[in-house]
């Protein structure tokens, strides 16, 4: 399948590479280095710090469980969050290393600059305690200088440690009710260093935090940036030299100031000046400044950079979002830090790939979902023009004491604080789903209310030029510059074609709207000729919404997540049905389709797989669904056509029975070819639901089928094709489990169970969990929270995958089902 052209793909891949170096260039004078290797882990408690640095003896046993090898960024969640058999890890877990630490700055300072850690931390340099942290989002410094100098001035170090600084950090994700998120979020609260950790030398004067304004009006034609610095000043200097430089998207110096400053306390002002036309940035032309403040002079001067944006943004009352002046349908999805095999440690080139697969669905606005998610994240955004949702983790169980308050108040102020020069960010969220109690014996109403004005007027304090938002919680709705309220049609309420007027009568009740979460979710390659059975047991006008106990897979009223096939086929109509009505919403903003990829969660053990949100169109390892092909039909501009089964390899019916064919592309016109006859050429109709009327009604053959499509939009061709199965045979009761090897490559073997009838024939209908055991010198390749990646998984259309690694030697791969013989394959 073709989807993009050289010159998008190049431009994108410069936009990425430049992005990255944001964070490089906001550190360019000190010298920062990641410390990612030479770590141990130890996944309990210590007795105490003196366990972690206590001299071993020759010869003797270590006398706590020994530690293991590890990099950062670690996630000791990595694993156990999918594990079908456990409830995820929550307590104490210890890291340790030693550091060789050498200030090229005379009277400089050493800092220890931790970019999220989940998710309360305390710090040692040997047995002295230098610094604590609660909260697992936010970033944070510990100034390491003192206790460095102290403990170079003792023998341990150098008998010891040999010239090292032993470093020794606790992170802690214990449950604690006092703490935000709650531990009833749809989401884990991981544990671990799972984002990078920075040994930072400054000089003794060098800044903290920059803030630069920068505002244009709606028509492009004046701009105005306002910058102020905060200073880590230990020392207690009392002036300093400053030179400030504004550079252009093209690298051309357009303003340099020279100040002396005196006063170097507090947020100091450094200058407040107009550009005149500036270059705007916009999610097409994400074009981006530079600020650079110099302080100091010779050996101790410090430099800091920051990218900006001129952009100007409304949500017009009742109306449109506006973007530069002209209205933007704001097309999004949501994020979350989580990946197969490692958890929250994404590394930077997973965000890098995950941020240009979003990008590449057609993807202009993002909610990072429901936490202060990495800079580098943001980064991308602004180099990527992905406009941005970001939120304080107050989510879920009601409201705690003053211990719970200052903390969502602190980590408030940090996210903004330390995200505020982005372009793309225009929403600080303020919570989610803060109408879900049980976390406290209380759950007042009005207490809530208040704190949330609270964190209202402290987000305009801190940023005056950004708008607040919540999603679901109608009784704080009009506290908030922008709301969401919850609007689920055809997943836990409702049926998606009432979609529409859903939305229509939100709009009308608060001033501006924004319709983030909606969706369903879909098991990977599990299809379905009848997918929107379910909806007939449906009563319509019962509203659209996700109330208590919806998300269980028992009890209650008729909904789709209880009652429907979870197949690929029915979210794939759900998603091309909403897309193709929010072309015709012209008072819509936008959405935010819930989430981009899979992500794991404690709340959910019963799903297919296990402990897995599965509501995302890529997979926990990036493999895509079908339906990210269905956001690309609608929302990218170059040239694609996806014929909708690529992961579906059998097909079931009559003889002689018409099938529908579907392809998703955002071509004028396609012709469908099914072992090489023209089924005909159709035009491309976005109101012709579904797949805008680019659907054909097939006769296939039994056996194997060739499927092609050509597509035209202008001059440009794309072609996609597939090949299926047809199967007529009818399937009795579940007989049998029947392995297949599939394929063996570079050490991994993949194998395949399938579900047969006491007459051999596959039982497409099949949804039974199977589960996978090995015994030998391989390892099964699970716990990745994906269809393909679970030794506990509901089948898809009668078969299950799962991938061995075989360590060069022999294995039995065993396999099991409620109510049939287990089964074996030897490797």
């Amino acid at each position: 399948m073709i989807n993009y052209s050289l010159c998008f793909n190049l431009r994108l891949k410069l936009v990425l590479f430049l992005g990255l170096g944001l964070l490089a260039q906001q550190i360019s004078a000190q010298q920062k280095t990641r410390i990612t290797n030479d770590w141990e882990f130890l996944k309990q408690d210590l007795g105490g710090i003196w366990e972690s640095v206590r001299p071993a003896k020759a010869g003797d046993p270590e006398t706590v469980p020994l530690w293991q090898k590890v990099t950062l960024p670690h996630c000791f969640n990595a694993e156990d969050a999918v594990d079908p058999d456990l409830n995820y890890y929550q307590g104490p877990a210890w890291y340790r290393s030693r550091l060789t630490i050498e200030n090229p700055y005379q009277n400089g300072r050493i800092l220890l600059h931790f970019e999220g850690v989940g998710q309360k931390t305390e710090v040692y340099v040997y047995t002295t305690k230098v610094g604590t942290h609660v909260g697992g989002y936010d970033e944070w410094t510990v100034d390491i200088t003192d206790a460095v100098a102290a403990f170079k001035k003792t023998e341990v170090y150098s008998k010891q440690f040999g010239g090292k600084i032993p470093l020794s950090i606790r992170a802690d994700n214990s449950r604690d009710l006092e703490m935000i998120p709650s531990d009833l979020s749809d989401f884990n609260l991981y544990g671990g260093i799972y984002r990078y950790l920075n040994l930072v030398y400054t000089p003794a004067l060098s800044v903290d935090k920059l803030f630069a304004t920068a505002e244009v009006d709606a028509k492009g034609k004046l701009g105005k940036l306002k910058v102020k610095a905060r200073f880590h000043n230990p020392g207690k200097a009392t002036a300093t030299d400053a030179v400030l430089k504004l550079t252009d998207p093209k690298g051309k110096v357009v303003l340099t100031k020279n100040t002396s400053l005196s006063n170097l306390s507090g947020d100091v002002d450094i200058t407040d000046f107009e550009v005149k036309t500036p270059v705007v940035w916009s999610t097409d032309q994400p074009n981006l400044y530079t600020v650079e403040l110099s302080i100091g002079t010779g050996a101790d001067q410090y430099k800091i950079s920051h990218k900006i944006g001129f952009r100007n943004f409304e949500f017009v009352e009742g109306g449109p979002f506006l973007l530069n002046g002209k209205r933007l349908l704001l097309r999004g999805t949501h994020r979350h830090e989580d990946h197969a095999g490692v958890a929250a440690a994404i590394t930077e080139e997973m965000m890098r790939t995950e941020m240009k697969m979003i990008k590449d669905m057609g993807v202009n606005f993002i909610r990072l979902g429901h936490y202060q998610q990495s800079s580098i994240i943001l980064n991308l955004c602004d180099s990527l023009g992905i406009l941005v949702w970001e939120e304080e983790p107050w989510c879920r169980g009601g409201l705690g004491g003053e211990v719970y308050k200052e903390q969502a108040r602190r980590m408030m102020t940090n996210m903004i604080e330390q995200h505020y020069n982005h372009p793309s960010i225009i929403i600080w969220g303020l919570g989610n789903e803060n109408d879900w109690p049980n976390d406290f014996p209380e759950f007042d109403k009005e207490k809530i209310r208040a704190f949330m004005k609270e964190q209202n007027d402290l987000s305009h304090r801190l940023d005056p030029t950004r708008k607040t938002a919540i999603r679901r919680c109608d009784f704080c709705k009009d506290i908030v510059d922008v709301y969401s309220p919850s609007i689920w049609a055809g997943w836990y309420r409702g049926i998606y074609t009432e979609y529409k007027a859903t939305t229509e009568t939100e709009m009308k009740k608060v001033k501006h709207f924004l319709h983030v979460e909606w969706g369903g979710d879909s098991h990977a390659m599990r299809h379905s000729e009848n997918p929107d059975n379910a909806l007939s047991k449906i009563k319509p006008g019962d509203g659209a919404d996700e109330r208590a106990g919806d998300a269980s897979l028992y009890g209650g009223g008729a909904r789709v997540s209880k009652d429907g096939d979870w197949s690929e086929s029915y979210i794939v109509n759900l998603i091309d049905w909403h897309l193709k009505e929010q072309e015709t919403m012209p008072n819509l903003t936008g959405t935010a389709y819930w989430p981009f990829k899979d992500f794991s969660t404690p709340v959910r053990p019963e799903n297919p797989v296990p402990y897995m949100n599965q509501k995302g169109v890529v997979e926990r390892d990036f493999t895509k669904k079908e339906s990210y092909y269905v956001f690309q039909s609608y929302w990218i501009t170059t040239p694609m056509a996806h014929i909708y089964g690529h992961t579906w390899p059998v097909r079931w019916g009559e003889k002689d029975e018409k099938k529908m064919v579907k392809v998703f592309s955002n071509c004028d016109e396609a012709e469908l070819f099914v072992n090489g006859k023209s089924q005909g050429v159709k035009k491309r109709r976005s109101a012709d639901f579904p797949a805008a009327g680019l659907r054909w009604q097939v006769s296939f053959q039994e056996g194997t089928n060739h499927i092609k499509v050509v597509a035209k939009k202008g001059k440009t061709i794309v072609t996609d094709e597939i090949t299926q199965e047809y199967q007529t045979a009818k399937w009795g009761k579940r007989a049998k489990l029947v392995f297949e090897k599939l394929k063996e490559e570079d050490g991994v073997a993949t194998v395949q169970v399938k579900l047969l009838d006491s007459n051999d024939v596959l039982c497409l209908d099949a949804e039974d969990f199977v589960s996978f055991g090995l015994i030998g010198e391989g390892k099964l390749i699970d716990n990745q929270g994906t269809s393909s990646g679970s030794r506990k998984v509901g089948v898809y259309n009668g078969r299950a995958i799962i991938r061995i690694k075989t360590n060069g030697g022999k294995s039995m791969v065993s396999v099991k089902s409620e109510g049939l013989p287990s089964t074996f394959l030897e490797l």
